[in-house]
């Protein structure tokens, strides 16, 4: 994609992606057989919904039929939120991942997995996993050290504060269990 049409598109689509409360954080065009595929990644501090997606997808497809920022070829349209495996570029992205385990290049001194405990402009505040029943370390990171960074996905963590529903759900637990006792 040319800059000058990167910069048409971004003109075109920041203001309605900025009028949802959300965050532009890439346009891509590529090409796909016949077609060119505009790709749209939206985010916030909340997260997007599909719904969202949805509605943004119907205005931005209207701005851009009515525009020639894509010019005359045919393309599909998709509006989506950034995945698990996006790298961690802006302040907003650490942010947004506290209390996440990441893993980061560090440009000096190799690899480094750690979940993120805090965010500020200058950098990130870390607790790197103990190994081998060694209690866990907190460490400072300045983003300047930071080559690259991802989340890691974690399929087992367990939250450390119960939520609102598993409060609920405890209390039903209860019930269930009185309920039990009198039977």
């Amino acid at each position: 994609m040319s800059t000058t049409q990167s910069e048409r598109l971004r003109g075109l689509l920041e203001p309605l992606v900025a009028a949802r409360d959300l965050d532009l954080e890439e346009i891509e065009v590529t090409p796909a057989g016949k077609r060119r595929v505009l790709r749209i990644v939206v985010d916030s501090d909340e997260g997007v919904q599909l719904d969202e997606c949805a509605e943004l997808s119907r205005e931005a497809s209207q701005v851009l039929d009515d525009s020639d920022a894509m010019g005359g070829a045919p393309y599909t349209l998709e509006v989506t939120s950034p995945g698990a495996d996006r790298p961690l570029t802006e302040l907003r992205h650490y942010r947004r991942a506290e209390g996440r385990l990441i893993k980061a290049q560090l440009h000096e001194g190799g690899e480094l997995v750690a979940r993120i405990t805090g965010v500020d402009d200058a950098g990130l505040d870390l607790e790197v996993p103990g190994v081998k029943g060694r209690k866990p370390t907190a460490r400072r990171v300045a983003f300047d050290e930071i080559a690259k960074a991802r989340v890691e996905l974690e399929f087992s963590r367990k939250p450390e504060k119960p939520e609102k529903s598993d409060k609920r759900d405890a209390q039903q637990d209860e019930k269930i269990d009185e309920n039990k006792e009198e039977a």
